[in-house]
């Protein structure tokens, strides 16, 4: 040491060493009984002790044996808790270079004593073989806070131990894997466990390995697999949450772990199993009489760990970003994904960092490990002086504020919402699930709420109260059933249709009732099961929507996107991270995007029933996904069948029918033509296999429904034509072969996907065909008889209007408007683009090639047809026909304005 430095160290040490003895009685008797160590720790005190430095340090022992092990573990301890607790206390030091510290030296403590035994077992007995005849090594499994990397100066630390595989040592003095390993892990404990004239190093807690006190030390990985398969408790899958291997293997024993602890789906029982383990540590904590704990009292560290880890354990084993060991980090993204609010994780956070350094305050005292607070007037004093406060009242008074926002959120999370609603009719309801009802009494009430059909309304009350399907629940489903019942009869009993909308929930329910964690879901967010009655409110369809795909329901947790414009940006970015994961399993990435898909459709149908959304914005929302995902299936094809390729396919899909004009509704297939533009020889096809594997793509069912019904009949000599036309092709059978009508329908063709110089090329044969001059007399003709031919086919029914192919319905505008644009398109070039139907009759008024009044007619009956269209689909009327009063004077209105063009 310079003698400049030694003089600025000769200062501190009579102005602060005082200081820190004060609020450190254990340092002050450590340095007295070693001065050397006292020396070191003041050299040392202005940086951490570093990973390397720790290792270096006990590479420098001569380790020779168990003795000499023991003893430079604990001197290692000493080094580096003195460092810890000197720049700690003397603001040289954050919370988090604490943990860090502490967990390496942890860490590193553990990889010696486990190397040094190893080693040392080897010698005797041999390497433990597998059934591979390959060495076994020991996977050391941290828990608590050590796993989250969290470790404070004093605390115990939890392991689980486990091995791969039953076998023997490989010697003369051989004894079996599980003896071998016994062995191993019972010295390791002792290493650092035991108190010598040193101390300790760690204090080891084993109870949280399967079956606790009365459980092996170490076990193989399939008796790890058989105990959580058939014993596995809620509380383990809360402890596993921050499991981290430490030593040895770890990618099989997160195969077997982390199914365990993630549910495949949002697993809101959770909130149940983290309730009860909160009453038993209260009932613990009030029979101990230590509320003020700073850790599992009011308020405490734990409460802020259980915020973070119900939603980890919730929802991690969809959103794998959430499954983070330490908990900071876990607020962090909390916060990101809008679980929790940034001033919730602000104050959680700040609760957190003040509570873990008043813990290692506290233990800083005596080396103990204690989370109480002092009960002396001595170790007040200590306290509030390391806490940097002017006496115990002010330090008390932040204590007090933070507990205080730490019990708010933890009772916003952990809150009984459902048995908290209340009220004499939901009460009276609660009775009649109950069966206490008589027959006569029940009806009355069912009359009384609202329900038109009493009679045949607790009819299917009482057959699903004494169906199998309800009989036959676990317990704790049952129970979060007949919370729900009595809630979904009082809030459905509103509803105009409530007898339909009460029969189309319950048809829900039972479908997803035998998932736990879809119950407990509903019964936790009441806001969900809102949603959820407004959605069967609407009709059968998203009704049917749900039952096929039960995943949906974890969309109702996020009502916000009930409300506001899909994020297709968004939508985009997490489809390419999910694919990316899934990159090696072709089914899996199929199921993803069906997956994506459906949630959007589901959204946004609930846009528009919840929402506010016009029929136009809704069809472009819904033409936009396709887009995307027929985009998306592009290149994971391509990918697929070429992985050795490179460049990307000069192949593009056109878009035709309401797919091209963007008027897309929930069940619409998509009618497409595949194109390429590419000379080279075997490339027809190449591209030929390329369309048809796209084909598959999309059309194919699999465990998650089929992505879209694919239409390929437009293309060029329909289907007696090539699947995939190059563009030369594609060209000279528009211009020189293609009947009128397929003309019409390439008015609202359009480029979607794939190579945009295709699709440029594609736009200008588009609009060549567009602005060709044509004998508007032969046009009419072509015209007329092409729909002449639809209504040959089309069956009238009397009693009902069909809102797309009758007379006077959205054929006939659609007609007239390619009629428009083909007549005269070559001398008006503003009518090319692909605007839309709406946009096209307002255009016509324009330019005056068409009455104002016969534009608007024909706008208001286009647009009340298409909302009708919506109406019906949600209503499961496929047929689309509706009464005539529906349509008033509209058809009527369009056949006159029909007439007036083609009947000349």
């Amino acid at each position: 040491m310079s003698t400049s430095n030694q003089s600025q160290l000769n200062q501190w040490l009579s102005k602060d060493l005082a200081y820190t003895y004060h609020c450190s009685p254990f340092i002050k008797r450590l340095f007295e009984a070693d001065k050397e160590l006292e020396q070191s720790s003041l050299q040392h005190m202005s940086h951490p002790f570093s990973r390397q430095e720790m290792e270096s340090w006990l590479d420098d022992r001569k380790i020779s044996d168990e003795i000499s092990l023991n003893k430079s573990l604990r001197k290692l301890r000493q080094q580096v808790i003195a460092n810890i607790i000197l720049r700690d206390l003397n603001k040289l030091a954050d919370l988090n270079e604490i943990l860090k510290s502490v967990t390496e030296l942890a860490e590193i403590t553990l990889l010696h004593a486990h190397q040094f035994h190893f080693n040392f077992l080897k010698s005797m007995h041999g390497s433990p073989i597998g059934l591979n005849g390959k060495e076994q090594q020991l996977s050391i499994v941290a828990m608590g806070k050590l796993g989250g990397a969290e470790l404070n100066v004093s605390s115990d630390i939890d392991l689980i131990f486990a091995y791969p595989e039953e076998g023997d040592t490989k010697s003369n003095a051989s004894i079996s894997n599980q003896s071998f390993f016994i062995k191993l892990c019972k010295k390791i404990i002792s290493s650092l466990n035991d108190i010598t004239e040193d101390g300790f190093v760690f204090r080891v807690d084993m109870q949280l390995r399967p079956f606790g006190s009365e459980g092996q030390i170490a076990c193989s990985y399939q008796m790890l697999e058989d105990y959580y398969q058939k014993y596995g408790r809620e509380w383990e899958r809360y402890a596993w949450v921050k499991g981290r291997v430490i030593v040895g293997p770890q990618i099989e024993l997160s195969k077997i772990i982390e199914p365990f602890v993630y549910r495949k789906y949002l697993d809101y029982g959770a909130l149940n199993s983290m309730r009860d383990l909160k009453t038993q540590i209260q009932n613990d904590v009030n029979k101990k009489g230590i509320q003020e704990n700073i850790k599992v009292g009011r308020g405490g560290i734990r409460k802020i760990e259980f915020i973070a880890q119900v939603y980890q354990l919730i929802r991690g084993g969809q959103d794998k970003s959430l499954r983070l060991k330490s908990l900071l980090p876990t607020l962090a993204v909390l916060e990101t994904k809008n679980l929790l609010s940034k001033d919730g994780v602000n104050l959680l956070t700040k609760a957190y960092e003040f509570l873990r350094n008043l813990e290692h305050r506290l233990q800083y005292m005596e080396d103990m490990q204690t989370q109480e607070l002092p009960k002396s007037d001595e170790g007040k004093l200590r306290l509030v002086k390391s806490m940097q406060y002017q006496d115990w009242n002010m330090f008390y008074q932040d204590l007090e504020t933070h507990r205080a926002n730490v019990e708010f959120y933890f009772d916003e999370v952990f809150k009984e919402t459902i048995k908290d609603q209340d009220s004499p009719q939901l009460n009276s309801t609660k009775v009649l699930w109950n069966g206490t009802l008589s027959l006569e009494d029940a009806h009355k009430h069912l009359k009384s709420l609202g329900f038109k059909l009493p009679h045949e309304t607790y009819q299917v009350i009482d057959g699903l109260k004494h169906s199998s399907r309800y009989l036959h629940l676990p317990e704790v489903s049952r129970q979060r059933f007949d919370l729900l019942i009595p809630l979904i009869i009082y809030e459905v009993s509103s509803a105009s249709n409530s007898d339909s909308t009460f029969i189309r929930i319950i048809s829900i329910l039972e479908s997803i009732c035998r998932r736990a964690s879809y119950l407990a879901m509903l019964t936790e967010n009441p806001s969900a099961l809102k949603i959820l009655i407004k959605l069967s409110k609407a009709g059968p369809w998203l009704t049917q929507y749900l039952i096929q795909h039960p995943i949906l329901i974890d969309e109702l947790l996020d009502i916000n996107h009930f409300y506001t414009k899909p994020d297709f940006v968004a939508v985009k970015e997490k489809l390419h991270k999910d694919l990316l994961e899934a990159k090696d399993d072709i089914e899996l990435q199929m199921n993803i995007m069906r997956n994506i898909k459906h949630a959007n459709i589901f959204k946004l149908a609930a846009l528009e029933v919840i929402g506010d959304v016009s029929v136009e914005n809704l069809s472009d929302y819904l033409t936009e996904l396709a887009d995307l995902l027929i985009e998306e299936t592009l290149l994971l094809v391509w990918g697929h069948m070429y992985p050795e390729q490179n460049d990307p396919p000069k192949f593009a899909v056109i878009a035709y029918g309401k797919f091209g004009g963007k008027e897309m509704s929930y069940t619409s297939d998509l009618d497409i033509v595949f194109i390429y533009d590419d000379k080279r020889d075997g490339m027809a096809e190449k591209y030929a296999r390329f369309a048809q594997r796209i084909n598959s793509w999309l059309n194919t069912y699999s465990s998650s429904g089929v992505l879209y019904d694919i239409d390929l009949a437009l293309r060029p000599d329909g289907a007696s034509g090539l699947l995939v036309s190059s563009i030369d092709a594609f060209r000279d059978y528009q211009l020189k072969r293609a009947w009128t009508w397929e003309h019409q329908a390439i008015t609202r063709a359009r480029f979607c996907a794939g190579d945009v110089g295709i699709g440029n090329q594609f736009e200008k044969v588009r609009l060549d065909i567009l602005e060709t001059q044509r004998d508007i007399k032969q046009l009419k003709i072509d015209v007329v008889d092409m729909r002449e031919r639809m209504l040959e086919k089309h069956k009238v029914n009397r009693e009902l209007f069909d809102l797309k192919q009758d007379r006077g319905g959205i054929i006939d505008i659609e007609f007239i408007v390619q009629y428009f644009v083909l007549a005269f398109g070559s001398s008006n070039k503003a009518l090319t683009p692909n605007i839309g139907n709406i946009g096209l009759l307002n255009l016509f008024s324009e330019k005056n090639l068409m009455e104002a009044l016969a534009a608007k007619k024909l706008i208001s009956a286009y647009r009340r047809y298409r909302e009708l269209q919506h109406q019906l689909g949600l209503e499961a009327k496929l047929d689309g026909r509706i009464k005539h009063s529906e349509v008033t004077d509209h058809p009527a209105e369009v056949v006159s304005i029909w007439k007036s063009i083609f009947n000349d």
